[in-house]
């Protein structure tokens, strides 16, 4: 199962001398077999912003984990989810070490049901703090997640 969970990263100097504030950070990320994503810096630490930062990925990885324990936790609830999307923002700062570090992940969930199928907010909000407890990611945490949620109407509307 180790190698379904691998990645492979590969990074090389273009630069004559590895010199501070001298080279690129840009790096070529695969996920399996075929699936490749442009990395780098963020850009507020002069990365480019065309290609995916560490906190980025970190961000996408506890928003997907999140969704998938949610929709597990949906399916046997016997929710109808027809849609999910989120916005996830990850936020640098320094924790309780002075150390920089992803402080927070904001998750902004908004899920939509099939026609006719009603759920009142404290109910979506547990079902939600259910997927937050569950979810492998949110486990390996030790820093602040927050989930702000929004529940859709069939056809998207609020």
């Amino acid at each position: 199962m180790s190698d379904d969970l691998s990645i492979e990263l590969s990074w090389e100097r273009g630069e004559t001398e590895l010199r501070p504030e001298g080279y690129s950070n840009a790096h070529v990320l695969t996920f399996g077999p075929g699936h490749v994503l442009s990395g780098d810096a963020a850009p507020g630490w002069g990365g480019d912003p065309a290609n995916t930062n560490p906190e980025q990925a970190f961000a996408a990885s506890l928003s997907s984990c999140h969704m998938m324990t949610f929709l597990a936790l949906s399916a046997k609830a016997g929710w109808p989810v027809a849609r999910y999307d989120d916005r996830a923002v990850a936020y640098l700062g320094k924790n309780a070490k002075g150390r920089m570090s992803v402080t927070r992940i904001e998750l902004n969930p908004s899920v939509a049901f099939d026609e006719g199928f009603v759920i009142d907010e404290t109910g979506m909000a547990t079902m939600h703090d259910r997927a937050h407890r569950y979810c492998f990611i949110a486990n390996t945490l030790s820093e602040s997640v927050e989930i702000a949620v929004t529940a859709r109407r069939p056809g998207g509307g609020q």
